[in-house]
């Protein structure tokens, strides 16, 4: 097996990506609508791009989470959204603009009590376990702000619907449909408050995704047996979502 020549060394600057520029390009670019590279687009039920090129941008999340608060309504979906996100540098921008627009249209919104990070099978769980034994009137979905596996300047905007899933190539053509409608126009048809409005608002709750999630742990794994074969097991979160899961669940 060859050895890369940056293995054991720190990353060279020109490899970094620049944090605070991803940050302002997503609150200060417009992207242009005639650009079909700069317009919402669902790939595996989810919007991606980097701010850096125009297609991951405040004004992109403010026209998919309304197109989001009125689909689930013509759906008759009036449980709780769930809601969480990873860490990717452009996560926790997409966040606040989101529950801006989410608490504006008086969506339910269920998100980390400590503000942490949340994998997207947390979210899954959530949903369904809420949905157990409900009608269909008060069920919950889901946002996961993602891009998975893209590189660190992509930023990712997820739909899951009341199934726990991904949303299926119909819901996401809709949704993607109703943004770039919303997109050309300014997002003038976007309700949004102010983000510390957003965070007290009585349709916004805190969840302990953490303990939900590690908890139940054992209704799918028989974590007996694995703790009776006395393994020694490492586990690397390689900075992802589920960093402040592997302890709980040690």
């Amino acid at each position: 097996m060859t050895r890369h020549p940056l293995a054991g060394r720190r990353d060279p600057q020109d490899l970094l990506v620049d944090v605070d520029r991803l940050q302002r390009e997503y609150y200060s670019r417009e992207p242009d609508v005639t650009d079909s590279a700069q317009r919402v687009r669902f790939g595996t039920s989810g919007h991606r791009g980097s701010s850096l090129r125009g297609a991951f941008n405040e004004a992109h999340i403010l026209a998919i989470t309304q197109a989001i608060c009125e689909y689930r309504s013509g759906q008759g979906t009036f449980g709780p959204l769930f809601m969480g996100k990873d860490t990717h540098a452009l996560s926790d921008p997409a966040f606040r603009t989101a529950l801006e627009v989410l608490a504006a249209n008086g969506v339910e919104t269920v998100i980390d009590r400590s503000d942490g990070y949340t994998p997207t099978p947390a979210i899954s769980h959530a949903i369904l376990k809420h949905n157990r034994g409900r009608t269909s009137s008060g069920a919950a979905d889901g946002i996961v702000i993602t891009p998975s596996h893209n590189p660190p300047e992509d930023g990712g905007f997820k739909y899951n619907p009341p199934t726990g899933g991904p949303a299926d190539t119909d819901v996401t053509r809709l949704i993607e449909d109703r943004a770039n409608r919303l997109l050309s126009k300014g997002v003038d048809g976007v309700a949004r408050i102010a983000y510390e409005h957003a965070r007290r608002a009585a349709t916004t709750h805190a969840h302990d995704y953490v303990g939900s999630y590690v908890n139940d742990l054992d209704s799918v794994v028989d974590l007996d047996v694995i703790r009776g074969a006395r393994l020694k097991i490492g586990g690397d979160p390689l900075g992802g979502a589920s960093v402040g899961f592997w302890a709980p669940i040690a």
